[in-house]
């Protein structure tokens, strides 16, 4: 078989939205003929909220699926403050995860996924609040350029713009800058910068999802005056696909798995209803698109189109769908004549990907590697093939976005004879590593930094290697382009896809991300030093002030292959005087710096994701003291404070809810279970009695924050504590003390008003509301212009020990190495000592 030319010649690398590397889609004959009424409909629908899972599934399925509209969802933030219940990663990592959550969720519901630069950074109580650390004007910009960038015919809001201080600040947020930039997008003088990549737009309405819970009760909003809303029934059952609208729904609400949004799918018929806000009230409350040309004939040129288009919708084969692809050609030419270029580029890739769906024309690009290095050799197989009768040409493959076709003669695929050729390509040493683009510059705790304008809201990572296949069908040529993509056969999964990430030669890794000198004593710093490709040799070293001590100045390596790694231990020593600082890794290879960090972040629900950021670990000389309590940690939803007792000195085992017995709890001093853990580990209801008989018997017992979603048993605490929703989200609080005498403000650690300075993101959640006369409240503090909130620190004797409960974010201040929230943390563990 001919072989085409050299790759190697011919590709060009661009940045540009990429699609989650996955097994290629290979639709049936049903999921073809919905993405051809799909392509038959001409309107588009935005949804606006603030968060992963904030979204209404049931209605995204219902618009993209039922009436076939362009349908997308706006999140103004990557969910970066929440919890996380699959793992230990927080903050950006955290929203890494729910960033792909979020794009898994729109493969199943048919939707498209977008976002703002805001940083999802904690619970805020009042929109003030958060528009002040957002930067409203960025976000409305980003809001703006959302709307601009789509083009939706409605908007709809998740969250009533009229209620601020009744929800998350975030939430009635977003829906206050929804208003705003209905008026405002259609502006040139709004944000003009942006018109050089789009055009103002005008909505034709504004929509409220509302429902019966912001109505207070289902009796309320039955009685409720419901002119101004627009009632959808959504409970379709798809009997190609033998599934209902809300089951769909579920299956797409269910990849929210870090929030623990498991869903179970409903059946039946089911209202939806949208309050009208702004623009046009349809006549029609049950038709959104009332009043807009959905066809063909909103385009100019698009009658010729449709007449095509309707043509094969009415006509398709199931059978055999191939039969579409002469009249798919001849509409795919027309729409490429298109003077509407947002349409033109829309409808352009839709056609495209139907028409190589009904031909079974296969296209696919894979490295031979997973990871390589900028400026390295890459192998890379293409496979094309042809399963139809069509006569379909390979007419060249190669740069994108131009066709070269360097003097080659197609090639003729043939029905069901593959087309394959291997071509070893050289990328150039400028290319920037895979990473989060998002996360590439250091933003604030409101906004992530991003300056190019048109990757703003880019929901996925931003791939660089890119094929171009260009495939001739009746004398039309219609360019295809994929990424080069990485793949392996599992003996337990099969065939697995993986994105081609582009690291750096060495990368490099702090052991712990805290490390707490609590007297003059050296501790020793172990480095990872790992190799991005074979043969590297260097020299890696610890930053640390000059006041600081590093022995040796740095350590010479030699990796032989690719993958392996090196460890590097120091010993350094903190500054006589209390300080905080940061501990930075560097590695030194052939001239060139490497101060990166590699995390990779891989869960079965979510392709791989590889995450950079700067390796370092924060130093921590402190005045603190400890007692030598040996800790039982029972793990919950996920965190690190096990890794930060030990940092403390202390002697720690995790233990699984099924170790827990008698026996194995005498070899401890204290029990302390991880966030959420009588919400999510169901073993602790058959473990209580053994728990809180430890405590009877002379121990301690901590138990950090749950919600007030089910609890695994009634029996948590030794007497009655009631769990409410009440949280400080202020970090710089004014904490009071209501029992300053109290053992656990004064011994070993004396406790002042400094010790709750800089801490991270809040002060504490999910508070008790209310508790039993036995428990000594220990803390007080509230949000500007609320009652005090006492419930924070909870302190009971029962028995011969005492029993702990707290709402405090140590799961957060601990990783962040908050010097205060060591020192009380170990006034818990040595109380009754």
């Amino acid at each position: 078989m001919q072989k085409l030319y050299s790759l190697s010649i011919v590709f060009l690398f661009f940045f540009t939205q990429f699609i989650c590397a996955q097994q290629p889609a290979k639709p049936n004959a049903v999921e073809i003929y919905n993405q051809i009424q799909k392509l038959n409909f001409l309107g588009s629908v935005l949804y606006i909220a603030a968060h992963p899972d904030d979204e209404n599934t049931r209605l995204i399925s219902y618009l993209s699926n039922d009436k076939k509209a362009r349908t997308s969802y706006l999140s103004l933030t990557r969910g970066d403050g929440g919890q996380n219940l699959v793992g230990p990663e927080l903050r950006e990592l955290l929203g890494v995860i729910r960033t792909q959550e979020l794009i898994e969720a729109r493969k199943i519901d048919g939707g498209k996924q977008f976002f703002t630069r805001a940083n999802d950074f904690g619970f805020s109580k009042n929109p003030d609040e958060t528009l002040k650390i957002w930067d409203k004007n960025q976000v409305l910009s980003d809001v703006i350029w959302a709307i601009r960038k789509f083009q939706p015919d409605v908007i709809i809001n998740r969250f009533d713009h009229r209620s601020p201080g009744t929800t998350h600040g975030h939430h009635t947020s977003s829906a206050m800058l929804s208003i705003e930039a209905f008026d405002l997008v259609n502006d040139a003088n709004q944000y003009p910068e942006q018109l050089q990549y789009v055009s103002t737009w005008q909505p034709k309405r504004l929509f409220f999802n509302t429902s019966w819970w912001f109505y207070g009760s289902r009796e309320k909003f039955e009685a409720a005056d419901k002119t101004n809303l627009v009632n959808l029934k959504i409970g379709t059952y798809y009997q190609s696909v033998g599934k209902s609208n809300q089951e769909i729904a579920a299956l797409s609400r269910s990849r929210h798995q870090s929030q623990g949004f498991g869903s179970t799918g409903s059946r039946g018929e089911e209202d939806e209803y949208l309050e009208f806000l702004k623009g046009d009230m349809p006549k029609d409350k049950t038709n959104l698109f009332e009043g807009i040309d959905t066809t063909w004939n909103r385009v100019k040129g698009g009658k010729e189109i449709g007449d095509i288009l309707y043509a094969v919708e009415k006509n398709f084969d199931f059978k055999n769908p191939s039969a579409s692809v002469p009249e798919l050609v001849k509409a795919f030419a027309l729409i490429e004549a298109l003077e509407d270029k947002h349409w033109k580029t829309i409808k352009s890739e839709e056609i495209k990907e139907i028409i190589a769906a009904c031909a079974g024309l296969y296209l696919e690009a894979v490295a031979d590697v997973q990871e390589i290095i900028p400026g390295s050799p890459l192998k890379v197989k293409i496979e094309a093939i042809n399963r139809s009768n069509i006569a379909i040409n390979l007419e060249g493959i190669g740069s994108v976005p131009v066709y070269i076709n360097a003097g080659q003669k197609s090639i003729a695929l043939k029905n069901n004879i593959p087309y394959t050729t291997t071509n070893t390509l050289q990328l150039s040493n400028d290319f920037d590593y895979t990473n989060a683009y998002w996360l590439n510059q250091k933003g604030t705790i409101g906004m992530y930094k991003v300056d190019n304008q048109e990757n703003i809201g880019l929901p996925d990572v931003l791939r660089q290697v890119k094929v171009g296949f260009w495939i001739g069908i009746n004398n039309v040529t219609i360019p295809f382009d994929r990424y080069v993509i990485y793949k392996y056969n599992d003996d337990v999964k099969g065939e697995v896809y993986q994105p081609l990430d582009i690291v750096p030669a060495a990368t490099s890794s702090i052991a712990e991300k805290v490390y707490i000198f609590n007297n003059d004593r050296s501790k020793t710093i172990t480095v990872k030093v790992k190799a991005g490709k074979d043969n590297v040799s260097g020299q890696v070293k610890l930053a640390v002030p000059q006041n600081w001590e590093v022995s040796p100045a740095e350590i010479p390596f030699t990796i032989d292959k690719k993958g392996q790694e090196f460890l590097a231990e120091f010993s350094v020593s903190p500054s006589e005087e209390a300080s905080e600082i940061d501990i930075k890794s560097i590695v030194t290879v052939d001239g060139q710096t490497f101060d990166k960090e590699k995390i990779d972040i891989n869960y079965s629900h979510i392709y791989k994701q590889m995450v950079l950021k700067t390796a370092e670990a924060k130093g921590i000389r402190l005045k603190i003291k400890t007692k030598n309590e040996k800790i039982a940690y029972i793990m919950g939803a996920g965190d690190e404070v096990p890794k930060s007792l030990a940092q403390m000195g202390y002697e720690v085992q995790v233990l699984k809810p099924e170790e827990i017995s008698t026996e194995k709890l005498a070899e401890f001093d204290v029990v302390m279970t991880g966030i959420r853990a009588y919400n999510v580990v169901n073993g602790l209801a058959f473990k209580q009695n053994i728990l809180l008989d430890f405590v009877k018997n002379g121990k301690t017992m901590i138990v950090q924050y749950n919600t007030t979603d089910d609890l695994v048993t009634k029996e948590m605490a030794p007497y009655s504590l009631k769990i409410s929703r009440d949280r400080v989200t202020e970090e710089d609080a004014e904490v009071r003390f209501l029992a300053p005498n109290h053992q656990l403000l004064n011994y070993p650690n004396k406790i002042t008003s400094e010790d709750f300075k800089g801490w991270k993101q809040e002060q504490g959640l999910y508070y008790p509301s209310e508790w039993d006369a036995n428990f000594t409240p220990i803390l007080s503090a509230n949000d500007k212009g609320e009652k005090p909130k006492n419930g924070a620190l909870l302190v009971a004797k029962y028995g011969k020990g005492n029993y702990i409960y707290t709402g405090l974010s140590f799961f957060r201040e601990l990783p962040e190495g908050v010097p205060g929230a060591f020192r009380l943390l170990a006034n818990m563990l040595a109380i009754g000592k």
